[in-house]
């Protein structure tokens, strides 16, 4: 049998476990497929080996060792898996109920009502990947990858968020809850850490494969991957649609609520769904829930039609439920529309629009507020000609969110306080989040030049271990402070975190005087920023190229 033979055989025969890991089981099962044949194994050796690349290796051996396999079908090895993980993460949820009776603080209380819906949105991104996992082949490994691993991402953020909603809180509710989850947090990052290092090798695979030029029929393919659904959606060209529905003001469409026309929209929708929002101010708090996916929203322009509201921390909101707009159906659209937080300043925590949503498209859009105004809080996101306007940590979250021509402008904040454009909150060293702002501008708003002494203002901060950003082929104005970043506390992140910039332009650019830390990239390759583009970062030939938004792919 030559290289090529065994490397191909090695990798049909992990595929099984791989699958079952990235669905992050409690229980895997490694399938070796040699002659035709499969037999289910379970030995020290194997279990080792499919623990290495992971953090938690106890948590991972203790899961295998206990595994008991009644069936060498994979499929069915794989449901079985999958139930025992949402039995996992279903004791957390039930375990919370008790937890709220218990909680003497309201806000603990509203934080684990909240923590509900999000181990639930966790246990979606295990579904996800599940359905996936039944089409998966050894011709689509890497495409495949993407996928799971953005869900697998997704849902690392979702019990981060819950565990973040007890920021503030008093009692033990939050330590008790962090105790409920550490061991869905640890099998969720094995898992991760598994189809990571498929990808990983995969890869190696296919370039050695390309170098050989073998055929088509003697290896892997890696045919781009769009289901039924996205190739339905992306066919079609959002801005040629005519509306399902006009929403006006001023009587003159369907609906004078933005909501009722969302409400009207079908659920599970596999074609675009456009909603025409005419001019005018709609105070009202918007929510594109789950399963209502690919709506349109397109407005008369982004300083004519606004959505507008003023939740906030100071009121005893906690950060995630304070946003104006909220997207959680994936493949959303927004274009020519204002999303607004008016609480001000003083309000601190005040979210305009959060987005935690797959495939989310904005374009000309303004995204108004002070502190914590754009929340890009999971999955894949695209931002083209919008204009993002705040004070601290203004633009901050996990997702996966790319910005092009877009403008940050940093307002005048509260006395004593310093200006920080993005807040990055990776917490999972190979999650796949980050925010990439590519020939963006960074400037001041007219009343923070008015300031004295000036107010200090830095491109972002890292919320989490493992923040990420690059600022690249942008205009920085030179109201940056010269040191460019500024830390969270004391020496938290600073060695872990992972911040560039490249070909920036502007008197704010220059690099001489940047923070010397660890984890900031002083010299970074053009090889190492493409890995950035939108079309390799984000799989933006997929799904932005064909509903005709322009974007640029490299």
């Amino acid at each position: 049998m030559g290289d090529g033979d065994k490397n191909k055989k090695v990798a049909i025969a992990g595929v099984a476990s791989i699958l079952l890991v990235a669905c992050v089981v409690a229980a895997t099962i490694s399938v070796t497929n040699m002659g035709g044949s499969s037999e289910v194994t379970t030995s020290t050796k194997e279990v080792e080996a499919i623990c290495a690349p992971t953090d938690y290796k106890e948590t991972c051996k203790t899961s295998l060792s206990g595994a008991a396999a009644k069936t060498n079908d994979p499929k069915e090895l794989i449901k079985t898996a999958f139930h025992v993980t949402m039995k996992n993460i279903s004791h957390a949820i039930s375990r919370s109920a008790l937890l709220k009776e218990a909680a003497k603080d309201p806000r603990a209380s509203d934080a684990l009502d909240l923590c509900k819906t999000l181990l639930n949105n966790s246990i979606g991104d295990l579904e996800k990947s599940c359905e996936a996992a039944g089409d998966f082949d050894v011709n689509n490994i890497l495409e495949y990858a993407n996928d799971l691993k953005v869900w697998l991402s997704g849902a690392i953020t979702q019990q981060e968020t819950c565990r973040d909603a007890f920021e503030n809180t008093t009692g033990d509710t939050g330590e008790k809850m962090k105790h409920l989850l550490k061991t869905a947090g640890e099998l969720t990052s094995n898992g991760l850490a598994i189809i990571t290092n498929l990808t990983e090798a995969a890869s190696t695979l296919e370039a050695k494969k390309r170098r050989r030029l073998l055929s088509d029929n003697d290896g892997f393919n890696f045919p781009a991957f769009i289901d039924a659904t996205a190739r339905r959606l992306l066919n079609a060209n959002a801005g040629s649609i005519k509306p399902n529905v006009v929403v006006a003001k001023d009587g003159s469409g369907e609906f004078k609520s933005i909501n009722d026309a969302i409400n009207k929209a079908p659920p599970n929708n596999d074609a675009p769904y456009v909603i025409k929002i005419k001019a005018g101010v709609y105070n009202e708090y918007v929510v594109v829930p789950k399963n209502m996916n690919h709506v349109v929203f397109i407005g008369d322009g982004p300083t004519k039609t606004k959505i507008t509201e003023n939740k906030n921390k100071v009121d005893g909101i906690g950060t995630y439920q304070t946003a104006t707009v909220a997207i959680e159906g994936e493949h959303f659209t927004a274009r020519d529309i204002g999303f607004e937080n008016s609480a001000g300043a003083q309000k601190h925590q005040a979210v305009a629009l959060r987005v935690s949503a797959d495939h989310a498209i904005f374009s000309n859009c303004a995204i108004d507020g002070y502190q914590d105004t754009l929340y890009a809080h999971a999955y894949r996101q695209y931002y083209r000609d919008c204009s993002i306007s705040g004070t601290i940590d203004f633009i901050f979250g996990d997702a996966s969110a790319v910005f092009q021509n877009c403008k940050m402008i940093v307002r005048k904040p509260l006395a004593t306080q310093e200006c920080m454009v993005t807040a990055q909150g990776r917490m999972e060293h190979r999650g796949v989040g980050g925010i990439v702002l590519q020939n963006c501008e960074i400037c001041p708003a007219p009343q923070l030049k008015t300031v004295q002494p000036p107010a200090r203002v830095f491109l972002g901060r890292p919320w989490k271990q493992y923040a990420r950003t690059l600022i690249a082929e942008s205009f920085i104005d030179g109201f940056i402070a010269p040191e460019g970043w500024s830390p969270w506390k004391g020496n938290f992140a600073l060695d872990t975190l992972w911040y560039a910039e490249y070909q920036n332009r502007g008197p704010g650019s220059d690099t001489s005087k940047r923070v010397n830390w660890k984890g900031y990239l002083k010299n970074i390759s053009p090889q190492e920023v493409s890995k950035y583009s939108a079309g390799q970062y984000i799989q933006a030939d997929q799904w932005i190229k064909p509903t005709g938004i322009p974007y640029d792919s490299a």
